[in-house]
């Protein structure tokens, strides 16, 4: 191999090392938003939708699917597999596909996706105001720690953020700070996912450049003499 090809395998390795502990990440943080005694008020939530557990589903399938790819890059760049690299490819030019695809989604649907998550909110304040449910309140600890929300009534008030009184009362509304950051955040949002196709396309650019490289000669048993 030249040196571009090795550079080029040293990048795949490193990538596929990456690639694998952020779907494992995933994978965990869906493991943990599913069964966690803080996160596990999401889903006591009384709601005529089931969308926040498909993103929790979601969140783990995509990590294992990251994961199955990582090994199969891994395996193709340390053995030298054009099988493998060919597979990866393959694979990785569908995440690609996705990735830009979720990131002009996100873009285009911040609102949405906002007003849903405002919804929600809503939804968890009205019914723990009723229930007094544990699970429901460090659920909403949850939002008020994330957006510093303004819930200084007496009715839940064990749920807000330390902080002196006067402090309390410049805490802005939850319900405003969720549309402010969607709104704020949504093109850094796109750009993320855009950013993270560009370095998957960096791999996908070496994974060809070293499939090419490789001889079929590589491949073919040794003659008998």
């Amino acid at each position: 191999m030249d040196g571009c090809t090795q550079m080029c395998r040293v990048f795949l390795i490193l990538f596929n090392f990456l690639f694998a502990l952020v779907g494992f990440g995933l994978v965990a943080l869906g493991m943990w938003l599913r069964f966690g005694a803080e996160t596990r008020g999401f889903f006591d939530i009384d709601m005529k939708t089931t969308q926040f557990n498909i993103g929790v589903m979601v969140l783990v399938v995509t990590g294992v699917l990251m994961l199955l790819v990582a090994i199969i890059g891994d395996c193709g760049a340390c053995n030298n597999s054009k099988a493998a690299l060919g597979v990866f490819s393959g694979l990785l030019t569908v995440l690609i596909i996705i990735e830009i695809a979720a990131g002009v989604m996100a873009f285009m649907w911040s609102d949405r996706v906002s007003d849903e998550l405002v919804n929600f909110y809503a939804t968890i304040y009205a019914q723990y105001v009723n229930t007094n449910s544990p699970s429901q309140a460090v659920t909403l600890k949850l939002f008020h720690n994330a957006c510093v929300g303004g819930a200084i009534e007496m009715l839940v008030r064990d749920t807000c953020p330390k902080g002196s009184f006067m402090e309390k009362l410049m805490y802005s509304s939850c319900l405003g700070a969720i549309k402010e950051f969607f709104d704020a955040n949504a093109p850094l949002v796109l750009g993320g996912f855009l950013g993270t196709a560009g370095i998957m396309l960096v791999a996908l650019v070496c994974s060809s450049v070293l499939y090419s490289s490789l001889k079929p000669s590589y491949y073919s048993s040794p003659n008998n003499y």
